[in-house]
This record gives structure tokens, C-alpha cells and sequence, in this order.
């Protein structure tokens, strides 16, 4: 991997702390490269800076620089905001202080980053200039916190920050959970249905379809890839039936009518529900589609921000096929990117696309928010096979292993 490959692989490793004790520089340090400004001038950096590299042994990360959480006025709130969404999708957290200062920004701070389970690495700089108070010592180990000291402008302790960095890194970054090769065994052979229309990128697969082909073959596993309309064909030409159909979501019917029932099938989305997410949570999510009358309220959540075509997905065909089962008008709010209310009382569920782009702590902070709130939440797949009346069928490629599944489906809260 190199710096081609996608955010969504990547470990993110979020830079926190005051303004002015030296996160910029640390990363600079980090990077070997001069990636933030650095001032004297407090509040020198504003919205988050990212930075992509390798981190060996560990491989590709996403370093991100955030504002200070001291940040005042008007502008600085709204820093400190951007701030605090950037921990939503924080892999492993540096908690930067200034080893001669240490306030209840920092223990807010820490406190925080804990209870959402986020690994933490405590980097007390400046430590050419003064020392920590003991209490402060003692606290950090009485909490398991690891603290390294460093004087990020002149490089010490950098070496350091980098093992604790590897050494923090959680266990499903390592052993990324497979896309589908556990529901395809070796020698055995997965159809991948790509639609090839107005929303397919010119001249590439979109990444889903581009992950599940390398999955297979990480897994020794043959792959056919086929369109929609070619499905009933590459099937009568197999000698031997695929053991696995995974279509796109919005040619579902048409791979349910062409693959025999005997053929499991599945779509990408529901995949990435399972592989970003938690396929068990968006599953009740989906089944809250009953519970819908006409004029409720829906949010529909679209990681990526791109422009929309004629016959969105998001803002076309799901409320058409929605508004189709339940008999009558419903009430859509659509958002991109990070945008997402604090508030979800006011819709009876959340549609949320599969994430492909986003890494999992993301996702999973979102499903985490609507859990807090007692709202239901599901993805693109499952809402399109639900309302479509093939749910039961999509999920069968998973039924035998869910009960093994929940364990990593449902991981530590991510408050």
C-alpha cells in the first residue's frame, strides 16, 4: 500500500490538544515533512490538516491535525467543533500537552477519548523547557495512559511517539476483517454483478467492487465479473454453479430473478454493512421499515459528497421504492459528508449508504449516535432488498455465521 490507497484503508491517528503546545510540529516531526505551519501565534492551524503516509511496520495512515480545544469566539467554536467530529473517526488518538501545563482541557479531553475506547497516547512536549507535576504522572498511570516526552522542534522523542503509534494500533486494523472471502472458500468461485450506467466512474469499478475482487483473491478464490444483463448467461455457461451472486443493490431484482434460488445472493452494500459497520444493528434497522406510515420522517446519510445524477440512489430510487411499500408520501432530509444532526428525534429512521470511503470507526460512531437515541438505522442493500421483499434471501449467505459474527459486529461501545 502507498499513498494511492483509499482513506477508508488507512489508520487514522488524530492529533488533539491546546493551541500552541505543539501539534504541528509534532506532526512535521512525525512526518519528516513540513505537513502543518508552525507559530509562535496561537491558533495557526483551522480546520483539520491530513496527511497520508506510511507508517512501518504498521502501513498506510491518515495523520489528522485538528484546532486547538482551547479555541474562543465565534470562529473558534466552530473550530473546536470540526475538532471534536474528527473523534469520531479517530482510530488512535495523541493527546499533545505542554509538559508545563497541564489543564482541564486535557482532562476533558482524555476523558473523553477513554470513554469512546479509543487508544490514547499522552505526548508531554516541550520537555527541553520544563518538567510534568508528579500528580499528573501518577494520574496518567493510574488511567493506563501511555505519556511520552518530546521536544518535537528538535526531533527527540520521536522514535518514541512512532513504536507507541505501532504498538497502539487496534487488533481489526491489523487483521482487517475479510469483505466476503470467509463466505467463498478456496477453489470456489463468487459472480460479482457491476452495473455499468450513469453513476459508474469512467474507465474504473467503483471501490467496493474493486475491494471485493481483491478479497477474493486474497482468499485464493475464483471471480467473475460480470453486468447485469449478462448474469443468466455466465451462469448456464459455469460447469460448476458459483457458491456466491453479489450484485449491486439497484439490479437486485433483476439478480434475484436470474440467479436460481439455490445460488446464494447478496449485494455489495450489505457486504460493507458487515465490513464497515454492524450488519446485526442495520438488520433491526431495516425491519423498523414496517413500523413506517406515511408522512414520517427519514434521514438518508450519504458519506461521499458528490454531485447527484438523474435517478440518484439516495435521492430517487430509495424514497421511490420506500414510498412505494408503505403507501404513501414520506418525508425525506438528505445530508453529505460529515454533516449529520446531533438531534435525531425527529426522524423514524436512518438510511445510511455502505461507507465505502470512510474507515469503521466512522461508521460506527454513527450507528452509535442513533443507538444513544433509540433510533433505528440500516443502509442502502438492506433497505433496497427489504422493501423490494427479498431480505431474507440476501441475508442467507450470512445466516450460518452471524452467531461467530456478533462478536465482531459488536465491538466496545463507541460512545
Amino acid at each position: 500500500m502507498n499513498e494511492s490507497t483509499p482513506k477508508s484503508n488507512r489508520l487514522h491517528i488524530g492529533l488533539f490538544g491546546r493551541r500552541n503546545v505543539g501539534k504541528s510540529s509534532l506532526l512535521n516531526a512525525i512526518t519528516r515533512q513540513r505537513v502543518s505551519i508552525v507559530s509562535d501565534f496561537a491558533g495557526t492551524t483551522t480546520d483539520p490538516v491530513e496527511k497520508p503516509m506510511e507508517l512501518l511496520p504498521l502501513g498506510p495512515v491518515l495523520f489528522i491535525d485538528t484546532a486547538g480545544i482551547d479555541d474562543v469566539g465565534a470562529l473558534g467554536a466552530l473550530r473546536v467543533d470540526k475538532t471534536r467530529q474528527v473523534i469520531g473517526r479517530t482510530d488512535v488518538a495523541v493527546l499533545v500537552a505542554d509538559c508545563a501545563a497541564w489543564t482541564e482541557f486535557e482532562s476533558r479531553m482524555l476523558d473523553e477519548l477513554l470513554e469512546r475506547n479509543i487508544p490514547v497516547i499522552v505526548v508531554l512536549n516541550k520537555s527541553d523547557l520544563a518538567q510534568p507535576h508528579p500528580v499528573i504522572m501518577e494520574h496518567l498511570r493510574i488511567r493506563n495512559v501511555r505519556s511520552i516526552f518530546t521536544d518535537a522542534l528538535n526531533g527527540r522523542g520521536i522514535l518514541d511517539v512512532r513504536q507507541a503509534l505501532i504498538d497502539a494500533a487496534p487488533e481489526d486494523f491489523i487483521n482487517a476483517p475479510p469483505i466476503l472471502s470467509d463466505l467463498v472458500a478456496p477453489g470456489d468461485m463468487a459472480i460479482l454483478v457491476v452495473p455499468i450506467d450513469k453513476e459508474a466512474p469512467r474507465g474504473r469499478l467503483i471501490l467496493p467492487q474493486v475491494q471485493a475482487i481483491r478479497d477474493l483473491l486474497d482468499g485464493d478464490a475464483y471471480c467473475m465479473v460480470v453486468k447485469e444483463r449478462e448474469l443468466r448467461d455466465a451462469l448456464d455457461r459455469l460447469k460448476k454453479p458459483p457458491c456466491l451472486v453479489v450484485t449491486d443493490s439497484q439490479a437486485f431484482l433483476k439478480a434475484a430473478a436470474d440467479t436460481p434460488r439455490t445460488i446464494p445472493l447478496t449485494s455489495f452494500s450489505i457486504l460493507f454493512a458487515r465490513y464497515k459497520g454492524d450488519l446485526i444493528e442495520q438488520v433491526r434497522g431495516a425491519q423498523a421499515i414496517d413500523t413506517l406510515r406515511p408522512g414520517d420522517r427519514i434521514l438518508i446519510a450519504e458519506a461521499c459528497t458528490h454531485h447527484p445524477i438523474a435517478d440518484d440512489i439516495g435521492r430517487v430510487k430509495i424514497p421511490r421504492w420506500l414510498t412505494q411499500y408503505v403507501g404513501g408520501a414520506l418525508d425525506f432530509t438528505h445530508v453529505q459528508g460529515r454533516d449529520f444532526p446531533e438531534d435525531l428525534s425527529p426522524y423514524k429512521i436512518v438510511i445510511h449508504c455502505g461507507a465505502c470511503m470512510w474507515n469503521r470507526r466512522s461508521m460506527l460512531t454513527r450507528i452509535l449516535a442513533c443507538r444513544a437515541q433509540d433510533i433505528p438505522i440500516t443502509n442502502y442493500g438492506l433497505v433496497i432488498a427489504f422493501s423490494l421483499g427479498i431480505f431474507e434471501r440476501a441475508l442467507e449467505p450470512f445466516s450460518l455465521s452471524l452467531e461467530k459474527q456478533s462478536m465482531f459486529l459488536s465491538p466496545e461501545p463507541v460512545h
